[in-house]
């Protein structure tokens, strides 16, 4: 079971390795917006910073303004953190998220998926805590 340490950070210390569906933040912010709170962290490696679940998250709050983020900190080395396409045909590796993030060459959507285990859910940040 991978251990975890949940913060709120900068959003500029954040780095994204795929690219968003506008359709997609369209709809969640909205329902952020509605909601007025974050329901789930956005998973982080917590070594580089590479964003591996949340970037229609993460880019809501940067729509919203916010200077903050609700993040979930997880070693991405942790052999029980996997990494999958979503693509039939289609090979990722945590090297290939790793390098997209670092250097900024983002996936298209729905590039990766992670499985995280016991990955905390349900925490409902108010977004006035994210200004």
């Amino acid at each position: 079971m991978p251990g975890y340490e949940i913060k709120i950070i900068e959003n500029s210390c954040l780095r994204e390795h795929e690219q968003i569906r506008k359709g997609r933040l369209a709809k969640l912010l909205a329902s952020i917006k509605k909601d007025g709170h974050v329901k789930n962290p956005i998973i982080v490696d917590r070594d580089s910073m590479v964003i591996l679940d949340g970037h229609h998250r993460f880019n809501c709050l940067k729509c919203l303004g916010l200077k903050l983020c609700p993040v979930c900190l997880v070693d991405y080395r942790d052999c029980d953190i996997k990494v999958c396409p979503w693509r039939k045909g289609e090979k990722i590796t945590k090297e290939d998220v790793l390098n997209a993030g670092i250097t900024g060459k983002k996936f298209t959507p729905k590039t990766s998926r992670h499985i995280i285990p016991n990955r905390p859910k349900g925490l409902n940040i108010p977004l006035a805590e994210l200004q």
